[in-house]
């Protein structure tokens, strides 16, 4: 259990699955359907859903590359955070949202798994709560270009330390989409 003693609930993240963000990322289809499937799931068991959306002066907001891709839709009374940073909690009221909806534990998918998903589980982990990774629920696109490792790596990577972090009163790890269970 978390550090919060007064946040049983479980919320959803769905971070940067946006246009530009996934336009290039590897098993792009593949990653779509499954957080698709996880949006079906939380709804289902009325647990919250939490879209996250990034700016930048090369994706500005309200632009065509910064929507949430077609395949994907935030339903009305979901929430939609905008964030700058590669944290989602930094400089948003992310924190907030999650504390009135009593949520201290996440299920995290979306993109970029070794950028933004990556920052936002640390984020999230060392301000109290528990981080479910979904293994087959993030993408990255392929950055082998700057000294990155291909996606398959980098995505294998990250799915393979965060089972193993560890901080007192708190727990991280990793599923697939079919062993997510919102019921539980």
């Amino acid at each position: 259990m978390g550090t919060f003693s007064d946040r049983d609930r479980t919320a959803l993240m769905v971070i940067d699955v946006q246009n530009n963000v996934v336009a290039d990322a590897y098993l792009r289809q593949e990653t779509i359907g499954n957080i698709n499937a996880l949006v079906g799931k939380a709804r289902t068991a009325n647990i919250p859903v939490v879209w996250v959306q990034h700016s930048d002066e090369e994706m500005e907001i309200g632009s065509q590359g910064w929507e949430i891709v077609p395949e994907l839709t935030p339903e009305a009374g979901e929430t939609v955070i905008q964030k700058i940073y590669g944290d989602a909690f930094e400089a948003t009221d992310l924190e907030a949202v999650l504390a009135d909806a009593g949520v201290g534990k996440l299920v995290v998918s979306g993109a970029q798994s070794d950028a933004c998903i990556r920052s936002t589980a640390h984020g999230a982990f060392t301000r109290g709560y528990d981080v479910t990774l979904v293994s087959d629920a993030h993408t990255t696109s392929d950055m082998t270009e700057w000294g990155a490792p291909a996606p398959e790596v980098a995505i294998s990577h990250i799915n393979l330390y965060w089972q193993f972090q560890g901080a007192p009163n708190r727990t991280a790890a990793v599923v697939s989409t079919r062993d997510v269970d919102f019921r539980s």
